[in-house]
């Protein structure tokens, strides 16, 4: 359903329609600002990328209608706008995975997801902070974010495999941090 909204969207913004894309904006510009952040590491200049994505996709409106993602399009333009920045101010390439600093992340619960207890979801809060930073990034992507699984490799210039292995290490972090210890009596 949401995939039917944004194409809506992109459909109207490819015919001129402003407001589609301060709409588009209102959707995206926290997550784009967020990766811009993770590389950029400066929240006045990663606000002025993630306008210049959205500029770039007004720019662009005239093929809009040819791109089959425009989420995924929009993180690969936040992330090339970002290295393109790193790559102007200082003449090499400072993109390590390994060294991203992400805010802590937070599941935001939706009414029914309200009925897990405090501690369940911090568990889970935890754990997920817990993450190696790339497993912690891919992980906020496809879960988070919905990406999918060959959009995240292509946006952070990985393998495909990387990516399922990496998810697989957080869901199984993520399992056994929210297990539930059983008496040893009723295990028998």
């Amino acid at each position: 359903m949401l995939q039917d909204h944004t194409k809506h969207l992109q459909f109207r913004i490819a015919g001129g329609d402003e407001s589609a894309l301060r709409e588009l904006y209102e959707c995206w510009s926290g997550q784009l600002f967020q990766l811009a952040m993770t590389i950029i590491r400066s929240r006045p200049l990663a606000e002025e990328i993630v306008e210049d994505v959205f500029l770039r996709i007004w720019q662009q409106r005239s093929r809009l209608e040819q791109i089959e993602n425009l989420k995924s399009y929009s993180y690969i333009l936040t992330r090339n706008i970002s290295i393109d920045y790193l790559r102007k101010t200082s003449g090499k390439r400072i993109y390590n995975l390994d060294e991203v600093q992400l805010p802590p992340l937070l599941v935001e619960a939706t009414p029914e997801e309200l009925m897990i207890s405090a501690e369940l979801l911090k568990k889970i809060n935890l754990a997920i902070n817990d993450l190696p930073p790339k497993c912690r990034l891919i992980f906020k992507l496809v879960k988070m974010d919905g990406l999918k699984y060959r959009d995240v490799a292509l946006l952070l210039n990985l393998q495909l495999k990387t990516v399922e292995t990496q998810m697989s290490i957080a869901l199984k972090r993520l399992h056994n941090a929210i297990l539930f210890q059983l008496p040893a009596a009723s295990r028998q």
